[in-house]
């Protein structure tokens, strides 16, 4: 197998001009199999690489022992080795980003700088065919437009991803037929993360109904990556002629966009691959333009669009700005800063108990005046705090709770009318609590973005 496997590997690299003989390829190799097996293949194959290795140090012994596999291989085979050993623990403190998404900023940022002082001329990751399968469920159960359903590609800028052509049960064989050492992940067992219950629950059951699922979703990856590379292709010409750019503000004319085109679609397309804008704050801002609604604000990470007549003006969110939307009775989902709110309405008899995590508020929804407001909080804001009969206001219950300066600055309320429902992320309103009278429960949910 191991002959053919290898062969198969080149022929892909070369067909798509992933590398050539002249580059110099870093390894981003974890000790996991796929990464080991990436680490093999090149080696065979005669490519100069190096390896770099990424301790977070989130899983103790583990971390470390995966370190000590990946330097060993590396000097086996003769190979550069670098390591950085992240605190990504104190990173997501400061920065609000959930595990995975300061991971992937620290690593990738390390592999640029590596790339510059090193002289790589392109970085490899191991992600492979039932990645890119599992990305497409991911991405349709949280809603996407189709950007999102085309999976992961093979290449983007300097990151190649060549074992894309491979599917997991065939690297896992490859390894076991070449011997390779590898180390398992536990966190790969825990089905905590969306991907784990997608590889985990939904894929097999597929596989059930037709067993070569795999490879007739990598044809329809290939179909839908087509159909966006064309659409992206119309979307520039648009761009062109209807958006103007003054160096601090991007301006969309809608009359410069062709009325035969779908508007809300075009908009969907020029708002979310340039600014991270979501479909359901497209749609939301698409209303409001319908509607005339000049100078209602639509929020991004890290841009605000606003509705100006005919026009959508796109600006860096200001540090003053208090980022305020509405909320209105029915919303599934609203953002703020760096997390999402998800909305869910409950009978109290589903609720199974009224103490929640931090992340999540269980609160009256009978007592609430829709519709509801979100923003950041500001100087004079109070609320009672679930548990206490008076007031306190936000700023001393931040440093009570010493939340850092940057926690400060992300920190959003949900209020109904003049009153502060939930300080988010921490704690409720007494006055809006479950009590033995309650009957109709608004859970919300934060997740960092």
């Amino acid at each position: 197998m191991s002959p053919t496997f290898l062969e198969s590997f080149r022929r892909y690299v070369e067909r798509h001009e992933l590398a050539t003989a002249d580059d110099r390829i870093l390894l981003t190799v974890s000790g996991g199999v796929d990464s080991m097996v990436l680490l093999d293949l090149f080696t065979r194959a005669g490519y100069r690489v190096g390896v770099a290795h990424c301790n977070f140090q989130l899983r103790g012994a583990e971390s470390d022992e995966d370190e000590l596999l990946v330097e060993e291989q590396a000097r086996l085979r003769g190979v550069p080795f670098y390591n950085r050993r992240f605190e990504t623990a104190a990173e997501m403190e400061r920065t609000g980003e959930s595990m995975e998404m300061a991971a992937r900023r620290l690593r990738y940022a390390w592999f640029d700088e590596l790339s510059r002082t090193e002289g790589y001329t392109a970085v490899a990751v191991a992600h492979h065919a039932d990645d890119s399968v599992e990305t497409f469920f991911i991405n349709l159960l949280r809603g996407t437009g189709l950007r999102g359903l085309t999976g992961i590609s093979m290449q983007a800028g300097r990151i190649i991803r060549p074992l894309m052509f491979a599917t997991r049960k065939e690297i896992l064989e490859y390894a076991v037929a070449r011997h390779l050492p590898f180390r398992e992940d536990s966190s790969n067992r825990s089905t905590k993360y969306l991907r784990n219950k997608i590889r985990l629950g939904l894929i097999p059951r597929i596989r059930e109904i037709n067993p070569k699922f795999t490879a007739l979703m990598r044809r329809n990856l290939a179909r839908l990556g087509d159909a966006q590379r064309f659409i992206d292709r119309g979307i520039d010409r648009i761009r062109a002629e209807a958006v103007e750019s003054d160096g601090t503000a991007d301006t969309i004319r809608i009359d410069r966009i062709d009325p035969a085109f779908p508007l809300e679609f075009v908009i969907y397309e020029l708002l979310g691959s340039a600014y991270g804008f979501k479909g359901d704050v497209v749609d939301a801002l698409c209303r409001a333009l319908h509607h005339g609604a000049t100078g209602r604000r639509f929020y991004a990470r890290d841009r605000v669009a606003t509705v100006d007549r005919r026009r959508i003006v796109v600006t860096p969110i200001a540090e003053e700005d208090p980022c305020e939307v509405e909320v209105p009775q029915g919303a599934q989902r609203s953002y703020c800063g760096n997390a999402v709110l998800y909305y869910e309405y409950r009978d109290i008899d589903t609720i199974d108990a009224f103490g929640t995590p931090e992340q999540i508020a269980q609160v009256d929804a009978d007592l609430l005046r829709f519709p509801l407001t979100l923003r950041r909080w500001r100087e004079g804001d109070w609320f009672v705090p679930f548990g206490m009969t008076g007031r306190k206001k936000v700023s001393d219950y931040l440093v009570d709770a010493k939340a850092s300066l940057p926690e400060k600055q992300r920190q959003f309320v949900l209020l109904s009318g003049d009153d502060i429902v939930w300080l988010v992320g921490r704690r409720i309103d007494d006055r809006y609590r479950l009590t033995s009278s309650t009957e109709n429960v608004l859970r919300i949910t934060k997740e960092i973005i």
